[in-house]
């Protein structure tokens, strides 16, 4: 008998992925989500076998009918924005916290066996310790990451208080195809590859020198699927990265290297909230969930750089 995933935040950048994978792999899909990010065009490999539910995370009737009878709750629906939380912290707010709540107690309600959370490596902050460890105290420096990190504890509170089976996997930098480049909050990644390949000077906030643990969204894909069936999961925070960090500066010349340009960064003023420097420790991950990033950087940008190519064709 095949198992019931909804997927919120199912047609977005990551959700899609996931969608894609747990269709292939025989999971009846269900997809939440209201389309302010997210796009019919991500979902259309899996479009005709999956149930779609085009609404808002904070309608409860319709979040409740959306979680009716699933087994596994995978919330990917967020507002993921640094830049966007500074500028408006309510509204993210409503969506990134008060969303999670409404969400696991109507999965809770619902009889989910299990609830797979994606929090953010924005919980650490700026301190200078690394690699980044779980057990380390979180130390939000913008509304997004303190609404990441609240949603979190109220993933471990339910887990203690209830035995709801609860999973919060801190994302690192995401990367792959069907990213946005064209948001005024798109992440580094998609920016400097859409910039190469049209010819334009890529922008750089600050000296270029912070650095990022990039992580392949199939490497992501991956790791929900383990946090879904992990008997070792329930209540864990657990680390998704990489597992190696690379400056900005040197993330350009390698997607320059792999896109045959070469254009100089334009340096901006760094932007407010930004984190100086990240790299995650995965001897949890691999603890927990068995799980190891399988995909090489250059191996990762060279297909999501082909990705990119064929959108700017098509």
């Amino acid at each position: 008998m095949s198992r019931t995933a909804l997927v919120t935040g199912g047609a977005g950048f990551i959700g899609s992925h996931l969608v894609d994978r747990l269709v292939r792999d025989g999971w009846r899909v269900r997809v939440l989500d209201d389309f302010s990010s997210g796009t019919h065009a991500n979902l259309a490999a899996s479009r005709a076998r999956i149930e779609l539910h085009e609404g808002d995370l904070c309608d409860a009737a319709g979040v409740a009918r959306a979680v009716a009878g699933a087994d596994v709750v995978f919330h990917q629906a967020a507002i993921p924005s640094v830049p966007r939380s500074v500028a408006e912290p309510e509204l993210t707010n409503r969506i990134n916290l008060d969303g999670t709540l409404g969400l696991l107690q109507a999965a809770r309600a619902a009889g989910v066996k299990r609830f797979v959370f994606a929090a953010s490596c924005a919980a650490y902050g700026n301190g200078e310790q690394l690699p980044k460890t779980e057990d380390m105290p979180a130390a939000p420096e913008s509304p997004y990451a303190l609404q990441k990190v609240a949603a979190e504890d109220y993933c471990k509170l339910f887990a203690k208080l209830y035995g709801f089976e609860t999973v919060a996997l801190r994302y690192f930098n995401v990367y792959g195809p069907r990213q946005n480049p064209r948001s005024d909050y798109a992440a580094v990644l998609p920016r400097f590859i859409t910039a190469c390949l049209a010819g334009r000077r890529p922008t750089i906030y600050g000296d270029g020198e912070q650095t990022r643990d990039f992580v392949f969204v199939g490497d992501v894909v991956e790791a929900n699927l383990l946090a879904a069936t992990s008997a070792r999961a329930p209540g864990a925070v657990v680390n998704i990265a990489g597992g190696r960090r690379i400056s900005l500066n040197e993330l350009l010349r390698a997607i320059q290297d792999v896109a045959g340009t070469r254009l100089a960064a334009n340096y901006e003023p760094e932007r407010a909230g930004d984190v100086r420097h990240s790299l995650a420790s995965l001897a949890r991950a691999e603890a927990v969930l068995g799980f190891r990033p399988g995909t090489h950087l250059l191996d990762g940008l060279a297909v999501t750089i082909d990705s990119y190519r064929g959108a700017s064709a098509s």
